[in-house]
């Protein structure tokens, strides 16, 4: 697999950020109910893939890190997914404020 460079990467990404070897994003929905109904979406797209997210949820926040551990770095994989969830984000009630 290709290694991308992260910053190259999550500059391509609305809203995301680039580390050393990852990128990263933080989702905010209007409820915990939206949140979860984000995350469960993505579950199924992220196994059929075989590629999942290392997230955490408070609430209505999503915090997202993508990386390809075999690969060592960002690779495509995480791109489709970053990009799938930037999707099924923008297809919900986006959070108050």
């Amino acid at each position: 697999m290709h290694i991308l460079d992260p910053k190259q990467i999550a500059d391509e990404l609305p809203g995301w950020s680039g580390g050393d070897d990852f990128i990263t994003k933080v989702f905010q929905f209007k409820d915990f109910a939206s949140a979860f109904g984000f995350m469960s979406e993505i579950a199924i797209v992220a196994e059929a893939m075989n590629h999942h997210p290392s997230w955490y949820n408070v609430y209505n926040r999503v915090d997202v890190t993508l990386t390809t551990h075999d690969a060592g770095g960002v690779t495509e994989k995480d791109v489709t997914l970053a990009r799938r969830m930037q999707q099924a984000a923008g297809r919900m009630e986006p959070a108050a404020g």
